[in-house]
């Protein structure tokens, strides 16, 4: 650095934004349109030094921007922003403040801790509170006046990234819409306790990418895994000083970085580097990845957080404003991000493009989708700036893109309202599943609506049965195992006196709260989760399991373990449900072989035009359900699909187009149900421990008792020889 610090600044160029390397030096550039002058600060490898500070010569319709000869990857630097302190304006300039480049694809130091763990000590905790306090804009004294202490030396700072060196990758898997099945899971949670994983890998990127994960993977069926997210966070200063972190992720602060919490720390290896070789490693074995991002707020929270990097650098252009500058808060994190602003969408189709380019990932889950597609008077707009830049790009238009369809604000909730391309959570899908079968609520229709994708939310401008993301758990809210051992959220440990997390859950605990040895609640326990596991393997549209599910993981009753980085979240391998494995083994085998459980197109009863029939929804006599039977409250029904010949679903390796007849029996009492004429084989039984039938041979007479809540599969299918 010491050869760099007595040069000025040339003129540069505006373009690309963030630090080039051009071979003859490096390139800043960076918007701050309101800003009177921004000063480039580099710094020590460390980045504990401010061994110089040099103003960005040129301002170009907003962009600063400056060339410094002679530079080179690996530079460690930060920014200073000069401008009007005027809160009521939206302006919050505080030069005092180093800030982060918003474009950084690597970043130097932390804010606070980063380790999780109690703060007993009085001093300590003194320590923590003074320096995340010397991270806020504002004045401890005044809110309505700067804070003139400098943070330089705890401040985060960007790394000046070497040129991509090009290499041979692995070709992308492009799972068909119709064959994929998302594995939602969190890096940390899902390796940190798997005994085949090296005790110096678990939780991290390489374990990710472990031979015994991919192996679990692959055997149980999935195509793609849905992470929670990767990016660079800043965990909330009340967090910290309970001893906390934001374990899932959801606080950024650097959109285009890689988190380091998840590296293993392999000699000569970065985060990026080690993830880049994990989702390679992955797309090897054909499974594809998936990553959520949060755009819709940054970790700088509301007036009272820190002034990490947006917020110096155009406060009143990156978040959305109300009247005397307040935050508006459609998120519940303290902000909303405003892409409404050209700028912002720039920003957020930058690092969508990083994160496909450089990582190779093949799509992404929005959360709070709602916000990205507000306009400047905070209404929702289908044709937002961001979707159609996503639909026009020649490299995200062909990933998967995954919407969390609402916010808090008004007009938030959007379930349906994506344009076309897009998949969404189905909240309602679970909602629905859970009242069926865990409360014993809900008609035969509102049943068949959810079951076969929810065409009310879906089927319009072209949408396929795809959009529809079904799922029963999620890693917000109970797992699997927790909705049927639990009636009330137990959240004592996130420090929030029980009051954060869902209130309403249509959970059961089966006559105990929480663990127990009595061997008849334990057994109604497994056949509910069997059964949920069941029909949310064999719906139509895109199915998402919660990873752990499949293994019986508990949270002990906690349904908002955002903050939770020690065994409440870490999947319990050691004492995993193998007959519940072999179980949803069974049932995601049955799909990938059966296009009648996965169909491309929308399914269609019989018809006047002598069209065939895709589905039939039948009485358990047999006889067709219809009229005012679909509002009735059933208990039990049948669901005999086909699959279309035409439908590209038919054309994956293995499938086999014959009937699929589904008898469901939800009420305590065992149901007689009338088969159709075929050659009925029994391919899956709910009240099996692992969903295998005492027998496969053809069924004669045509009649099947369903025991009480239980669901069984049969195929018409005279070579019938089972699914192993």
């Amino acid at each position: 650095m010491a050869d760099l610090i007595h040069l000025s600044l040339q003129s540069g160029r505006p373009w690309p934004l963030g630090a080039s390397c051009t071979g003859t030096g490096v390139n800043f550039a960076v918007w701050a349109p309101d800003a009177t002058a921004v000063e480039l600060c580099l710094f020590n490898d460390s980045g504990s030094l401010e061994e110089a500070r040099l103003p960005l010569p040129a301002c170009s319709e907003g962009v600063w921007h400056g060339f410094l000869p002679g530079g080179r990857p690996g530079i460690v630097y930060g920014l200073r922003a000069h401008g009007p302190w005027a809160p009521q304006q939206g302006h919050r300039f505080n030069p005092a403040k180093l800030l982060l480049d918003p474009w950084a694809h690597e970043v130097v130091g932390r804010y606070g801790r980063q380790a999780p763990g109690p703060v007993d000590d009085p001093q300590q905790a003194a320590q923590l509170a003074a320096e995340l306090a010397l991270h806020v804009g504002s004045s401890p004294d005044d809110p309505n006046r700067p804070d003139p202490r400098d943070n330089a030396a705890t401040a985060l700072k960007a790394r000046v990234p070497a040129p991509e060196h090009r290499r041979p990758r692995p070709r992308r898997p492009r799972v068909p819409p119709e064959l994929t099945v998302l594995y939602e899971a969190h890096v940390r949670g899902l390796t940190m306790a798997h005994p085949d994983v090296p005790p110096e890998l678990r939780g991290s990127y390489a374990a990710l990418a472990h031979p015994a994960m991919i192996a679990h993977y692959k055997a149980l069926g999935v195509t793609t895994l849905s992470l929670l997210p990767l990016h660079f966070r800043a965990d909330e200063a009340a967090l910290q000083q309970r001893g906390l972190a934001n374990h899932w992720g959801y606080s950024p602060i650097a959109w285009l970085a890689p988190e380091p919490r998840y590296a293993s720390g392999r000699p000569g290896t970065t985060p990026g580097d080690e993830l880049m070789d994990a989702i390679d490693a992955l797309h090897a074995e054909g499974l594809e990845v998936i990553i959520d991002v949060v755009f819709n707020h940054s970790a700088e929270v509301d007036r009272l957080g820190p002034t990490l990097s947006l917020r110096g650098l155009a406060n009143a252009h990156y978040y959305h404003l109300g009247p005397h500058g307040a935050y508006l808060n459609w998120t519940g994190c303290g902000n909303a991000v405003k892409l409404a602003e050209p700028r912002v969408v720039e920003l957020v189709l930058g690092a969508l493009r990083h994160w496909a380019g450089r990582y190779r990932v093949d799509g992404f889950r929005f959360d709070l989708a709602t916000t990205l597609a507000r306009d400047r008077h905070g209404h929702f707009d289908p044709n937002a700036g961001l979707f159609a830049a996503l639909q026009a790009d020649p490299l995200l238009s062909r990933l998967k893109w995954i919407a969390e369809p609402w916010d808090i604000g008004a007009g938030g909730y959007q379930l349906g309202a994506f344009p076309p391309g897009w998949r969404e959570w189905n909240d309602q899908y679970r909602d629905t599943l859970r009242s069926w079968w865990l409360q014993r609520q809900g008609d035969g229709g509102s049943f068949a609506h959810r079951f076969a994708a929810s065409s009310g939310q879906f089927h319009h401008h072209g949408r396929a049965p795809t959009a529809s993301v079904n799922f029963i758990c999620a890693h917000d809210g109970f797992t699997l195992r927790d909705l049927v051992s639990f009636e009330h959220k137990h959240n004592l440990a996130n420090g929030e006196h029980n009051r954060d997390g869902h209130h309403h859950n249509a959970s059961i605990n089966c006559g105990v709260e929480g663990d127990t040895t009595d061997p008849a609640v334990l057994a109604l326990r497994h056949r509910l989760q069997r059964a949920l596991l069941a029909t949310l393997l064999l719906s139509q549209g895109t199915p998402m399991l919660l990873a752990g599910d499949e293994i019986g993981h508990s949270q002990q009753g906690n349904n908002n373990a955002y903050c939770q980085d020690n065994a409440t979240t870490r999947l319990a391998w050691p004492a995993a449900d193998a007959a519940l494995l072999a179980c949803t083994r069974r049932l995601l085998a049955l799909r990938r072989r059966h296009p009648a459980l996965r169909q491309a197109c929308w399914l269609s009863g019989p018809s006047d035009t002598g069209a065939a029939a895709t589905v039939r929804w039948l009485e358990p006599d047999g006889s067709p359900l219809c009229g005012e039977a679909w509002q009735a409250d059933h208990g039990a029904l049948a669901i005999w699909l086909h699959a279309a010949p035409h439908d590209p679903a038919c054309a994956a390796p293995g499938a086999a187009l014959t009937p699929v007849l589904i008898l469901i029996n939800r009420d305590p009492a065992p149901c007689h149900f009338t088969l159709p004429a075929g050659a009925w084989h029994l391919q899956f039984d709910s009240d099996q421990p692992d969903g295998h039938p005492a027998s496969t041979d053809t069924l004669a007479p045509a009649h099947v008792d369903c025991p009480g809540r239980t669901l069984r599969v049969l195929v018409d299918d005279p070579t019938c020889g089972g699914v192993s």
